[in-house]
């Protein structure tokens, strides 16, 4: 167990990586919590840096939890190791040890977590994430759809089919309850946002 301790507290030291910020300081030295929506997430980094450094972020972001379940969690062989690995990832990036736990909304990173955990049903959330940024341009109400479509894809598919090809979950009740409790995060951390979008307020790219 020691082992599987030491897994998800690297885990969560990875996932607490402020890649936007980061980035933004080496590069341009921009601290993007003072411009945009101050959120050191990609979608902010985008809107201050640009294009190119905002998609540097995305894939760090997204790269945490990867990196988490993939490689982290296999210092122990614990059978939950990957799960534990990417919601200690995910927590890194809400509230990071170092930047006094003030992070980002998560989407990235969980994306890259359920991506190695849940692929078809990750998918199915990117599909509708895209789907959704086409029709309203809105990366808020985008998404809010991923994570309502994440958990519904993975409460709907067997084990074998929301796993498959990595099977690096073996149960089913749980994957569900972990995605339903990110899924819920997620829409939690963008209420502010939910709140611009029925006020007709909100931001569009």
């Amino acid at each position: 167990m020691s082992a599987a301790v030491l897994a998800v507290a690297l885990a969560y030291l990875v996932g607490s990586v402020p890649t936007g910020l980061w980035l933004g300081l080496a590069l341009r030295g921009v601290d993007i919590r003072e411009h945009g929506s101050h959120n050191i997430g990609a979608t902010n980094t985008l809107r201050v840096l640009g294009k190119t450094i905002g998609a540097f972020a995305l894939a760090g972001d997204a790269g945490k939890g990867i990196v988490a379940v993939l490689l982290i969690s296999r210092l122990s062989a614990w059978p939950y190791a990957p799960l534990a690995c990417g919601i200690a990832a995910i927590g890194g990036h809400l509230a990071p040890a170092y930047l006094r736990f003030k992070g980002g909304k998560g989407v990235a990173t969980s994306a890259g977590v359920f991506l190695s955990l849940a692929p078809i049903p990750t998918l199915l959330a990117l599909a509708a994430f895209l789907l959704t940024l086409k029709t309203t341009r809105m990366v808020s109400a985008s998404s809010v759809a991923a994570a309502a479509a994440l958990a519904v894809s993975v409460c709907l598919m067997s084990l074998e089919q929301a796993t498959m090809p990595l099977y690096l979950m073996p149960d089913l009740f749980l994957l569900r309850v972990a995605t339903l409790h990110v899924a819920g995060l997620v829409v939690w951390r963008h209420r502010s946002n939910i709140r611009r979008i029925l006020n007709g307020t909100e931001n569009r790219f």
